[in-house]
């Protein structure tokens, strides 16, 4: 049994479904049925009783962009574990290429993250290199930064605060740093950090980093360690944009990108392309009245 959920443009819901329907008949596969989850009225569910779930996310998605979509092999529930990546997700930016604008490196830095997110560069090497180019920039760039630069994206704060209000433990892991993820960690409501440490001396960057790197085997590993504390029986969500997010997405039950990369949107199990962070409460029938304030 696969069991679809997705948002997407109300006007044109019926034609859709009659695309990916006819597209899903022609392999096979039908449709068991079809429905609006009652709490808003917003969110079709599609029970399939078999398929293919990367060609069947590959219909929908044809059918009905854009769209919000999680696919599951089961029951869809409320996830006891949430782990997320940061820059891109969580936020707007990405931190390291906002920082660079201060020491006037932005492009240069800016593209060497965009081809490490792409999965074209090696993420350990991409990241010595850009923070080598930061070296002797000021300490105090870093709150400049997160106070003219740092937004979260919409819906964060709700999405987070929700979900811990459900019992479920939240935790931020990113390739980024401390510096940054600490703050944002504490604005949006998560409960555990994970990141990496930038190499200070005498009030300066000193292109070096101060622990070992936090990379996708770290993101998985966090998230595998998370669920092995947690025992049987117990529901995870991963959510990230790039390259460096593929494992810990493919590992966690639920994995969802968040307008990704197309690596990083094949790997997963599902994505946000039309709404912003609160469409995944929706997709997990979670009632607005029951959602945090932003």
């Amino acid at each position: 049994m696969l069991i679809a959920r997705l948002i997407a443009d109300t006007a044109t819901l019926e034609s859709a479904l009659d695309t990916a329907s006819a597209a899903l008949s022609a392999r096979g596969w039908a449709i068991a049925g079809a429905t609006m989850l009652d709490f808003c009225g917003e969110v079709l569910q599609i029970d399939l009783a078999d398929g293919e779930p990367a060609e069947v996310r590959r219909i929908l998605s044809d059918a009905f962009a854009p769209s919000d979509l999680l696919l599951s092999s089961g029951p869809i529930e409320v996830p006891h574990l949430f782990v997320s990546d940061m820059d891109s997700t969580m936020i707007g930016q990405e931190c390291i290429d906002e920082l660079a604008d201060f020491a006037g490196l932005k492009d240069r830095i800016a593209a060497i993250t965009e081809r490490a997110m792409q999965g074209e560069l090696d993420f350990e090497s991409a990241l010595k290199e850009r923070v080598g180019l930061l070296k002797d920039l000021p300490e105090s760039a870093i709150a400049q930064c997160l106070d003219e630069r740092i937004r979260p994206m919409s819906g964060a704060r709700t999405l987070v605060e929700t979900l811990n209000a459900r019992g479920c433990h939240t935790v931020l892991v990113t390739g980024g740093f401390h510096s940054f993820a600490d703050p944002v960690a504490e604005m949006l409501g998560f409960a555990r950090v994970v990141g990496n440490v930038l190499g200070m001396a005498d009030g300066r960057l000193s292109g070096d980093l101060a622990a070992a790197i936090v990379d996708s085997a770290v993101k998985k590993t966090t998230l595998d360690h998370e669920m092995e504390r947690l025992g049987p029986g117990a529901r995870s969500l991963a959510m990230g944009d790039g390259a460096n997010d593929i494992p810990m997405i493919q590992a966690a039950d639920y994995g969802i990108s968040y307008y990704a990369k197309p690596k990083a949107r094949a790997a997963s199990d599902g994505w946000i392309e039309r709404g912003d962070l609160t469409s995944v409460l929706q997709l997990f029938d979670i009632p607005r009245a029951e959602w945090a304030a932003d």
